[in-house]
Order: structure tokens, then C-alpha cells, then sequence
């Protein structure tokens, strides 16, 4: 039986332990959304918690899906090349987030790849995109204040960070609420806040590849998010092939080299769903060195012929009981 390594984070306020909601009672709540579901455990949440989050889900579905024609993010896509459209404040957060995340992975992260998403069968559009967009994509977007456009035919997909972004988002309101203490997850991304009644985190286990067994990754997620990109997650055969949903906008085709999947920890649930995609698509040498530079907490899982093999930054190491 593989071991179970404990991640402490590093800024762990003993405020964070004043035993303040000993007496709360822990509400669970969920629903589906963005694709997958939502789930919250929130300590003394009103009766309304529910549709609260409800309501800032279906916005920033209203904003960013590209699964829904209506959505800001699909009429974006529609508008003739060289127009701008003014964008609401949150989907513009995300986009400069994911352009910022292009420029510092050298387009590993791309907020542009719509296209060739849907090129390989894993978007709205599934196969039906014809032509080569630039490369890299991204560099096509141009943003102005709160307007964009598109200077050559892309597509934004924000499924490499919105789940996060709506994570954070959740988060923040149930913060206005003056609620300080609960744990939110989307699809996989997760964020802690406070601890539980019993003066506990909320211990969380990071996901874990099916097939050959690595150390489980327990992570007190205290003021901390977490997000894991994998490829047991979407995938489709294709002549014995596993084709990743992971696309590599170098080449404009699904990743070739064998990442089971990607953790990253981050204070911002946004920000660890794109590292994720990014260090996947870059793969462990590239992917790794970048994190590591740049000071992120992540684990890396790579598939060998018969056994995972595990890679870890020295801030996520630095994390470990």
C-alpha cells in the first residue's frame, strides 16, 4: 500500500484554529453544473447558500461556455474578424488571466485553442473545424480596456480555467455572506476556506491516475486550492490510440508524451487549473522547471511501461509533514 504524504500550507494562520465555530453544523450541498457537478460543505450555511451559488454558476456560464450559443464567450467567437465587443468584467478577468498564462508558459496554456478543440472531437463543435489558425492562437486575441477581438479566425475555450474561476468565484460569495469556513469543489478544483467544527482542515486527497498505485497526496486545504488535470478524465480511442483531451498548441494535436495527470496547489483555484493545463501540455521536464521558477507547488504523475512515475517541485515538497 502506497504511503500518505500530508501537505501543510506554508502560511497556516493559527487564526484559522480560534475554535470561534465549534458549535456550527455542516451543510452539504450540490448540483450539476459547467458539465460535471458542484458540491459545498459549509459550516452554519443560511437556508438560501444553495441558490446563491446557483446564481453565480449560471452566470459565469452565461458569460463563458462555449457549449451555450448564447453565452458572451460563444458571440464573441461569432463576431466578424476585427470587431470588438465589450466584455463583462468577469469574463475579461479570465481572459487576461489566460492570456498572462499564455505569455509566461510560451502558449503552453492557451485561452485561444477553441478551434483545434474542436478539431479533435472535444468541443461544441466536435470535428467540424476546418483551416489552420495561427499559431500560437492566442497572439490573435487583443484586448483593449474591457473590449476585445479576434484578428484571425480562433476560438476561445476557457475549459482550462473557468471551473477554477468559478471556484474562486463561489468562494468570494460566500465570503460577503461573512462565511469563512467551507470547502468548495467543481468538477475536481477545489478550495478550502477556514477549518471544520471540529477544529480539523478539510483534508482533501489530491486525485489520483487509475493503474499503477503512487503516494496519496492528502493536502489540508486551509485558505488553499487545488486542481488536477488528467488524461483518465476526457480521452477517446482512436486506433488503439489514447487521444488526450489535452490539446498542445505547438503542434495542434493532443499531447503524445505519457502525463497521467498534474496537481497543482495555488492560493488562487483560477490560477491552479491553468498551471495544470499548462505543466500537462509541457510535460515533466519542461512543465516542472517552469513551475519550479516560478515558486508553484505541483506534483506531475507520468505513465512507464508498467509503473507511475513521480515528479514534485521543491515548494510542494517544502509543503510535506
Amino acid at each position: 500500500m502506497p504511503a500518505i504524504r500530508i501537505a501543510i500550507p506554508p502560511d497556516l494562520s493559527p487564526d484559522q484554529f480560534d475554535g470561534r465555530n465549534r458549535a456550527g453544523r455542516i451543510t452539504d450541498l450540490g448540483g450539476p453544473t459547467m458539465g460535471t457537478i458542484w458540491s459545498a460543505r459549509i459550516v452554519d450555511a443560511p437556508t438560501d447558500c444553495a441558490a446563491l451559488i446557483e446564481t453565480v454558476l449560471a452566470r459565469i456560464i452565461a458569460q463563458m461556455s462555449n457549449w451555450e450559443a448564447e453565452s458572451d464567450l460563444s458571440r464573441f467567437n461569432r463576431l466578424p474578424l476585427g470587431q470588438w465587443m465589450s466584455l463583462p468584467d468577469e469574463m475579461m478577468a479570465v481572459l487576461r488571466a489566460g492570456l498572462d498564462m499564455a505569455r509566461l508558459s510560451g502558449g503552453a496554456f492557451d485561452p485561444a485553442i477553441g478551434n483545434l478543440v474542436d478539431r479533435w472531437g472535444f468541443g461544441p463543435g466536435s470535428g467540424m473545424a476546418a483551416g489552420s489558425p495561427p499559431n500560437p492562437p492566442w497572439q490573435a486575441i487583443e484586448v483593449d480596456g474591457f473590449r476585445a477581438r479576434r484578428l484571425a479566425p480562433v476560438a476561445l475555450d476557457f475549459s482550462g480555467i473557468a471551473k477554477g474561476y468559478a471556484v474562486d468565484a463561489v468562494a468570494q460569495s460566500l465570503k460577503t455572506r461573512s462565511l469563512h469556513h467551507f470547502l468548495i469543489e467543481i468538477g475536481g478544483e477545489l478550495r478550502g476556506e477556514g477549518v471544520k467544527p471540529d477544529i480539523q482542515p478539510w483534508w482533501v486527497d489530491a486525485e489520483s491516475p487509475p493503474g499503477p498505485a503512487v503516494p496519496t497526496l492528502r493536502i489540508a486545504l486551509c485558505g488553499l486550492s487545488v486542481a488536477t488535470s488528467g488524461d483518465y478524465r476526457r480521452f477517446r480511442m482512436e486506433g488503439g490510440r489514447r487521444l488526450s483531451h489535452s490539446i498542445d498548441p505547438a503542434t495542434g494535436a493532443p499531447i503524445i508524451h505519457d502525463v497521467a495527470a498534474v496537481t497543482v496547489l495555488h492560493q488562487s483555484a483560477m490560477l491552479a487549473d491553468a498551471w495544470a493545463t499548462a505543466i500537462t501540455v509541457l510535460g515533466p521536464d519542461r512543465g516542472m522547471a517552469l513551475a519550479t521558477r516560478h515558486g508553484i507547488a505541483a506534483r506531475l504523475i507520468g505513465r512507464t511501461s508498467n509503473q507511475a512515475q513521480e515528479y514534485m517541485t521543491p515548494a510542494l515538497a517544502a509543503m510535506l509533514d
